[in-house]
This record gives structure tokens, sequence and C-alpha cells, in this order.
């Protein structure tokens, strides 16, 4: 009879060291959501942010919740709404216009934590995860100035302040100081028209490699080049199979990546409400795939290059 009761007593501490377990492994993420201004097939930003929440879905075990097409103060106010209500305890905010609205609504749901992109707006539950697109765009300026045969090479961008732009000069200048640098601001993410307007300008100035810093409209760019015989540097996603003979290599934002990371963190409970930079050192930039139209010598050349960049923090031209 003793045996039965010590099998019995086995069994039960057995039961709560497994039911501690389980509730060990979840962790402070119950349910997390995700925001965005367009849709999931709208641009490759948008899928990699989707993907970011099924990779979360899939590594944590927890439900996720995405709510496409959400724009003004209203719309993210009820949003945010419909998500706490619905148990969702960490927000991501897939784009940096989120960043003010969420710092506002961070004071209102003090038991949720919100996450955006590339902010200045932080609190105690609010995290912008940012990514350091100066080295990214001189890497891209270093090919652009070395692939021109005409000297001309040209950035289109979605806003001035964007880090890539100041970086892409000084890189295609490292490169070659003869290279002329053409930019153009298109003043919005999503219209392509008037991207493909500066496109066909910068065309006729004899540009020949192009730099669409927007992935909205990079992907338009990328194919007008190709019917025109010219060469582009692909953004944010690898996009070398778009054209081939085009595409020279990508700068690659591994933004799912840092989904996973930001959730990580927050399920173990040491997410903090600060900005949070990401660069090549990290790995969550790189670049894509080189076309066999780019030299391997000068492939080894930028790659080398980068290599010491993410050991000393340093560019080619701070050394």
């Amino acid at each position: 009879m003793r045996r039965k009761y010590v099998f019995i007593a086995i069994v039960i501490i057995g039961i709560m060291f497994v039911s501690g377990c389980a509730q060990q492994e979840q962790g402070e993420l119950f349910k997390a959501g995700m925001i965005m201004e367009g849709e999931i097939d709208d641009k490759p930003w948008n899928k990699k942010g989707y993907d970011g929440m099924l990779g979360i879905e899939e590594e944590l075990g927890i439900e996720i919740e995405v709510k496409e097409n959400v724009t003004t103060e209203e719309e993210i106010s009820k949003a945010v709404s419909e998500l706490v209500n619905e148990g969702v305890n960490l927000i991501f905010g897939h784009s940096s216009k989120y960043g003010e609205k969420f710092y506002n609504l961070a004071k209102t749901y003090s038991d949720v934590h919100f996450v955006y992109f590339n902010g200045n707006y932080y609190s105690e539950n609010l995290t912008s995860l940012t990514f350091n697109s100066h080295a990214m765009g001189f890497f891209a300026g270093m090919i652009a100035s070395q692939m021109s045969e005409t000297n001309q090479v040209g950035i289109i961008a979605a806003y001035q302040w964007q880090p890539e732009i100041e970086g892409f000069y000084e890189g295609v200048k490292y490169q070659n100081p003869d290279t002329n640098v053409n930019m153009e601001f298109i003043y919005d993410w999503t219209i392509s028209e008037v991207a493909l307007e500066a496109y066909n300008k910068m065309k006729l100035k004899g540009v020949d490699v192009f730099y669409p810093a927007g992935d909205a409209f990079s992907e338009e760019i990328i194919k007008s080049a190709g019917k025109d015989g010219l060469y582009a540097i692909g953004f944010v996603s690898d996009q070398l199979n778009i054209e081939p003979d085009t595409v020279l290599t990508s700068t690659v934002q591994h933004v799912n990546e840092l989904y996973s990371l930001a959730a990580e963190k927050f399920n173990k409970g040491t997410l903090k409400g600060e900005i949070l930079s990401f660069d090549f050192k990290d790995d969550y930039i790189t670049l894509g795939e080189y076309s066999t139209e780019v030299p391997e010598y000068f492939q080894d050349e930028l790659n080398n290059s980068i290599e010491k960049y993410k050991e000393t923090g340093l560019l080619p031209n701070q050394y």
C-alpha cells in the first residue's frame, strides 16, 4: 500500500513540474498583433512584416492578429482597442508613422508593449526598432559608382530625411569622385507613377545605375531599367530575381527577424522602452545576391569592406 502512495506522489510531482515548465515557457507574451498602412501583399515591406508575425506564431506558439489599412488616428485608436480587447499584449506598428500615436496610446494601455519602426518616440512600454540605413546606402553607392559607364547615377527616394541618401552620396564619391549623383524625392512611400516620372527624368540625363530607395516603387523602377538596358540596386528585399541582368545587388533589411527578436525579448521580460538600432554588424542588414554583371574582384572588395565595417564600425571613407 505504501508503494501505491509513493507512486501517486511521484505522478503528482511530475504533473506539477511539467505544468510549471509549460507556464514558464509561455512567458509574458500572450498574443501578438500588428497594424499596417496597406495590405499584406501591397509591397515587400508589408510582406516582410507579416512573415515576421508568422515567425512569432511558429516559434513561440502564440496567436497573432493582423489589421490592414490602418492609417488615420481614429483607425489606429480603434485597431489598438480591438487588439487589446482580443487579449493582445504586444502590438507592432509596421511603419514610422505610428510612433507619435503609439506614444500617446502607451500611456492609456500601460499593460501593453508597443513596437514600431524607424522613429524617435519611446517610453517605458514603447520601443522603436531602427535600421542604420546610412551604411546600407554607402555600400549601394560604391557599387553604383563602380558599375556606371556614364558617371551618372541616381537615387529615387521617398523622403529627404532617409539616412541612406547621404550614405549613397558618400559611397559614390568614395568609389569615384567624378561620378555625379542625381537625386529625386517622391514625398510618399507608395506613389509609383511619380517615381517612374523621376526615373525617366534621370534617364534623359544619362543615369545608367538607379537606387530606388522605396520598396513600394523599387520593383517598377527595376523593371523599367531592365527594359532600357540599365542597372538598378534592389531595396529592402533581395530583388535579383525580378531582373537578374539589371539588379546588381540589393540592400536587404531583415525586418521579419526583428519581429522575432522583439517578441522573444518581450516574452522573457527583457524588451525595454528605448530606441534599438541595427546594422550590418547584427546581420539584420545585408547585401543580397550579386548579379553576374558585377566583377568578382569587386564583389570581394565590397565584401571585405563590409566585414571591416562590422569589425571596426568605420566605413571605407573613415579610415
